[in-house]
This record gives C-alpha cells, sequence and structure tokens, in this order.
C-alpha cells in the first residue's frame, strides 16, 4: 500500500468508531454514499451500515477496497483531495498543532464541547461539520510562518477549527484567515478566538470578515488543557 491509502486505512482499522471514520473520509472526499456503493458495487444500505455501526465492522480487505475507490473517483475529478492529503507538512509545533477527529463533529457540538459563544453566523453553525482542529499561536502565525504555507495549518482537510491562543480582540487572527483564503484558497469551517476576554469586546473588523467569509466565529476562555481534553475525545 502507497503512503497516503495505508495512512486512511490504518485510521479506519485503528479507530474507536471504524463505521464513523469510513463516513468521514468519505465525506473529506466529497463522495456521496450512492456514488462510493456504485463504484463499489454494492448496495447503498450496505454501505450505509457499516458507516452506522450496524453491520460488523469490516475486514481490511474491505477496507482496502474502499479506500482505493476513494482515491480512485477523486483521480477521476483531477485528484485535488489527493494532493492536499499527501503534502509532506513540515512540523511547527511550537506555532500551530493539527489534531484530526475519528468522525465529523457537528459544527453546534463543538461549541458546546469548548464552552463557547458565537458572535458571527451563528444560524451556519447547524449546517457546519468538522473533521479536525489546529490550536494556532495567533502571534507566531502572522510573524513567522509564510504566507505560502499556511496551507499546512489545515491539515488533511480545511473542513475544521482554526483555535487561535493569545488573543486580544481578533483582528489579527481573521486577518490572517483572509490573507490565506486569497493565498491557498482555502477558508477553515470554524474560527476560535481563545483568550481571556469579553466576546462582546471582539474587534468588529474581525465579525466583518467572518461574515464576509461566511465562517462561524466562536470565543471562549475555557482553561486551554480542559478544552484539550474535552476535544481528545474525538481524536483519530
Amino acid at each position: 500500500m502507497e503512503k497516503l491509502p495505508a495512512t486512511i486505512a490504518g485510521e479506519i482499522c485503528l479507530s474507536k468508531d471504524p463505521g464513523g471514520s469510513m463516513k468521514k473520509w468519505r465525506e473529506i472526499f466529497g463522495i456521496t454514499q450512492t456514488e462510493l456503493a456504485n463504484f463499489l458495487k454494492v448496495s447503498s444500505s450496505t454501505l450505509s451500515d457499516y458507516e452506522g455501526g450496524r453491520r460488523k465492522s469490516p475486514g481490511i480487505g474491505v477496507i482496502k477496497r474502499l479506500v482505493y475507490a476513494l482515491i480512485d473517483i477523486d483521480k477521476n475529478r483531477g485528484g485535488k483531495v489527493a494532493k492536499q492529503l499527501e503534502k509532506d507538512f513540515r512540523a511547527k509545533e511550537d506555532i500551530f498543532d493539527t489534531h484530526e477527529f475519528y468522525s465529523a463533529v457537528k459544527g453546534i457540538d463543538f461549541m458546546k464541547k469548548i464552552g463557547a459563544e458565537c458572535v458571527a453566523n451563528p444560524s451556519r453553525l447547524k449546517e457546519t461539520k468538522v473533521f479536525g482542529f489546529t490550536v494556532i499561536d495567533s502571534l507566531k502565525v502572522i510573524l513567522e510562518v509564510p504566507v505560502h504555507e499556511y496551507m499546512q495549518l489545515y491539515g488533511k482537510t480545511p473542513d475544521r477549527a482554526l483555535i487561535f491562543r493569545f488573543v486580544e480582540n481578533g483582528r489579527s487572527p481573521m486577518i490572517a484567515v483572509k490573507i490565506g483564503r486569497f493565498s491557498t484558497d482555502m477558508k477553515p469551517a470554524i474560527v476560535v478566538l481563545h483568550g481571556d476576554f469579553d466576546p462582546k469586546k471582539v474587534d468588529p473588523i474581525a465579525i466583518k470578515i467572518a461574515e464576509s467569509e461566511k465562517i462561524p466565529l466562536l470565543v471562549t476562555n475555557k482553561p486551554m488543557n480542559e478544552l484539550m481534553n474535552e476535544l481528545a475525545k474525538f481524536e483519530a
């Protein structure tokens, strides 16, 4: 097995919820259940039962077929998702730290888990799903990470939450997101401002950027260790 399919297959096999992990990867590749079932020549109900945990966990043979199907379907579309996943990200652990979930987490549930308040685009949380999160030093990412390397913030998929630490009013993180949008054509599913400040005092420019980009903007002062422990329950 090549590196990418081996990584995906390994995560599914080792996941606490193999079916949920299968669904997560299908959604990351943007493939419908029906499309994948047709490609694999199985019924949609069979695939649905696997993803919903109603069928015995699949063996490595089934997982291998599923993973290669995802990659082959993506390849037929131009291979954009696989190219993103195959990037060899260099570690910048002192600036940002990426984490992946074993299955999708609804935006509204994510907000509750981190004890946050939504200050922009709350209605979008119901339809938003996140597949992971990245914790970012809000000052260092702007001062030390070149714009062309912003893609590294997104780990395996942009459908994630960017959690900015050491935030004073939120303007700098949202400007970084805006700049990254222009340079990488990617944006996060959710932005979280972490700091000891009143949500009502978030910089108006930060809120305006969030609204224009249609990104839910959350604010939390929940202790970082508690926040990380809570999100660790969903990690792959």
